[in-house]
This record gives structure tokens, C-alpha cells and sequence, in this order.
């Protein structure tokens, strides 16, 4: 049997902040040195699939540089599939921007069924979880199934996020429904699927000829084959997967790896995580800096009297004497200059955080808010920015024109954006 994998990299996660304003979600920097796209990429060779296929539509330009001809992940072949990324284009009839998860592999189903494989498996680029993807294609072909989604059991108070199914003691789904306000189930679509490739095809052609369809795989493609004719099963997954989709999902995410038992061990030399490794020299850690239950990743220099706990630092970050940072995630090559003080925050590339900052602070019950900086942002002496707070991309320190940013304000710079 044969096996091409169509990731789904398209996505703007809007609900990521400045995190996504100039890049995909795949694209975002996670857990240090890698991107969170390098999740699925990896499961995909560790299973032994190099057929991958990406399609990308909204701001790829940092993916496409990350993923390169697909060396890191040993896709840089061609015999046996290697890697391929489309985006949407321009021909002799109509073609469009991908209007939901469906229509971007129906757009392109001539290049994804070039060389007639047998089995589709369809995944999301911003996923973060391990798995082994030739047990579920196994499952598939054992079962005759013409669609297998994964499934998770998910706290009940968030299934009003996911599509929600039943099933029966032989693992057919017997209903599907996308993001219910009241479910019945707990029994989470994943977003993974295996697909029959002459089913997929018939099933997309349908959805594309539908004047009423969204044309998304969780909210037209799926309760379609449920309620339909087609033998759809679930495939009970329970190990660790988290959909980075929110602020709130991507901080947790990176606190679930600090602990000494983490959720996913990067160390796990059985199942490593490929990635784009960039040329950096070995952190540097002076003596009387104090870091605890933390990341810190090659190029990274701490001085004496830092304080770092609890936090996640990407590569080239600069903590300098005095300064803290506790329950953080400080992407790459960040400043933090003397006694600033950073607190349950996400702070983005190129960062500049100049002396006697705040930004941030741990909250205790309810839910949390989280201080934001965007990508190349430069925060002036003596500011404090807020739980809630956000600046945004490319802000000048002329930008400020006050000491306090509020919780739920968002700066911006006064200057004309970049679009890049």
C-alpha cells in the first residue's frame, strides 16, 4: 500500500496574536529551537512516510523558508516522494483561495493523487503530540474502512472547540458533531484522517459541486460520510496532543514540557523531533545566575544575578544581569535588559526589553492573561505592561506615549506596516 501524507498549513490563527501577524500558525517558533509544523513532520518520518505533501495559503513566507527542500526531515528526495508545498494559484479555470480545509486538497487533487496512492492521510500543521501513524493506517486497511479519524477524550468543559463523535464497540462512528454547545460525548476528532484515495476523491468532488457547503472537513465532509453510506471509524488515540491554537493553548503547552516528566520528551532519542537548526554557538550561563525547571536553548547568554524559572528561551536570547523571568516563553534572539522583571508572557523574535520593565504577572484562579510583545518590538525604560497587555509588531520606543499599558490595550506603531 501506498501512503502520501497532505498536511494543512494554511491556517492565519488569528487567535494567536501577534504571534501569527507575520507568519502561518504552523510557521510559530515552539518548545525553542523548533517550529510547531516540526510535530507533525517528524511523526510523519518516524512512522516511515517521506511522501509529504503541504499546502500552504496565508503569509508562507517564514515556512517556506523553514521547510527548505525538506532536508532536517530527510524529505529531500524525489524517487520515493520527498516533499512538495503548494499554494494557491492562478490557471486556465477557476481556482481561488482555499475557502475551508476541504476545497485546499480539492484544488490540488490532480498533484496529490500523481502516481495513484493508495491511502491519504490528512493532517493539521499545528498540532503538537507524537504519534505513530502506520498503527493507524494498519487499523485502516484491517477495518475496510473508507475514512479513520483519530480520537482523544477531551475535558468536557472544551468540547464545545473540537468535532465531537460517538461510536460503538467496534469503533464505527455513529454520530459526528462539529463543535456542539452541548455534547453528548467527550470523544474528540483529532484532525488526523485516513482516507480511501478513490473514496476522497468522490467525497470532494460531491462537496465541491455543493452550492450549501463550506466545503471543511469538520463541518461538511465528515457528518456527510457519517450520515451516509460510508464505513467511518475512530481510531482511540491517549497519548499527549494539544491544538497550539489560543494563547492560553500555546503557553501551556510549553509549561507541559518543564516538568521532569514531561508531556513529550525531546530527549527521547527513539522518536526525535526534526527541525531547521540554526548555527549557534553553546549557551552561555554565568556564575550566579539562577535557573530553574527551564529551556534554554544554544545562543543564549544569561548573566550573573539573571533569574530564569519556569520558562521557555528560544536561540540568541540576552538576559541580562538583574533581570527575571518566570513562567515565560522569550522567543529567539529577545533582549532583556538590567532588573526587568517578565511574568507569564510570550515575547516574539527580536525583542527588545529595555532596563526596569514589567511585563506581566502571575495572576492567581480564573483565567489568565497573558502580556504580549510582537516580533521586532522595543519597549522603552520604566514601562509596565499589564496582564492583557499587547504590543504589537514593529513598535518604537517613540511609539510609547505612556508608562502603563493596560490589560486588553493593544499598541501599535504609529509608522506605515511592513507587510512581510
Amino acid at each position: 500500500m501506498k501512503t502520501r501524507a497532505v498536511i494543512l498549513a494554511g491556517g492565519d490563527g488569528s487567535r494567536l496574536g501577534v504571534l501569527t501577524a507575520k507568519r502561518a500558525k504552523p510557521a510559530v517558533p515552539f518548545a525553542g529551537k523548533y517550529r510547531i509544523i516540526d510535530f507533525t513532520l517528524s511523526n510523519c518520518v518516524n512512522s516511515g512516510i517521506f511522501d509529504v505533501v503541504i499546502l500552504a495559503q496565508y503569509r508562507p513566507h517564514s515556512l517556506i523558508e523553514h521547510l527548505g527542500a525538506g532536508g532536517p526531515w530527510d524529505l529531500d528526495r524525489d524517487f520515493t516522494g520527498g516533499l512538495r508545498l503548494y499554494t494557491p494559484f492562478k490557471g486556465r479555470h477557476a481556482a481561488d483561495w482555499y475557502v475551508g480545509t476541504a476545497d485546499a486538497v480539492q484544488q490540488n487533487f490532480s498533484f496529490i493523487k500523481t502516481n495513484d496512492p493508495d491511502t491519504i492521510l490528512i493532517l493539521s500543521g499545528d498540532h503538537v503530540y507524537r504519534m505513530d501513524y502506520d498503527a493507524m493506517i494498519a487499523f485502516h486497511h484491517d477495518y475496510d474502512a473508507d475514512l479513520t479519524m483519530a480520537t482523544i477524550r477531551v475535558p468536557w468543559e472544551e468540547t464545545n472547540r473540537f468535532g465531537i463523535m460517538e461510536t460503538d464497540n467496534e469503533f464505527h462512528v455513529t454520530s459526528f458533531i462539529e463543535k456542539p454547545a452541548q455534547a453528548h460525548s467527550n470523544l474528540a476528532n483529532m484532525g488526523v484522517y485516513v482516507f480511501r484515495m478513490d473514496t476522497l476523491d468522490q467525497i470532494l468532488w460531491e462537496d465541491h459541486h455543493d452550492p450549501h457547503s463550506s466545503h471543511d472537513f469538520g463541518k461538511d465532509i465528515i457528518p456527510k460520510m457519517v450520515s451516509g453510506h460510508y464505513r467511518v471509524l475512530g481510531f482511540p488515540y491517549s497519548g499527549y496532543w494539544v491544538d497550539v491554537g489560543t494563547v492560553n493553548t500555546y503557553w501551556q503547552a510549553h509549561m507541559d514540557l518543564l516538568p521532569e516528566k514531561p508531556s513529550i520528551d525531546l530527549n527521547d532519542r527513539s522518536w526525535v523531533i526534526h527541525t531547521r537548526t540554526e548555527e549557534r554557538p553553546p549557551a552561555r550561563i554565568a556564575r550566579g545566575a539562577d535557573i530553574r525547571d527551564s529551556l534554554i536553548s544554544d545562543g543564549c547568554v544569561i548573566a550573573e544575578g539573571a533569574l530564569i524559572e519556569h520558562s521557555v528561551l528560544s536561540p540568541g536570547v540576552r538576559v541580562l544581569s538583574g533581570a527575571q523571568i518566570i513562567e515565560s516563553v522569550i522567543l529567539t534572539d529577545t533582549i532583556i535588559e538590567k532588573d526587568s522583571r517578565i511574568e507569564r508572557s510570550i515575547l516574539d523574535k527580536r525583542v527588545h526589553v529595555s532596563e526596569n520593565v514589567i511585563i506581566g504577572k502571575i495572576q492567581t484562579g480564573g483565567e489568565q492573561a497573558f502580556a504580549m510583545v510582537g516580533k521586532n518590538s522595543c519597549i522603552p525604560p520604566n514601562t509596565i505592561i499589564e496582564p492583557g497587555g499587547i504590543i504589537s509588531i514593529d513598535v518604537l520606543e517613540s511609539d510609547f506615549t505612556k508608562s502603563v499599558i493596560a490589560s486588553g490595550e493593544i499598541l501599535e506603531t504609529k509608522r506605515k506596516p511592513f507587510d512581510a
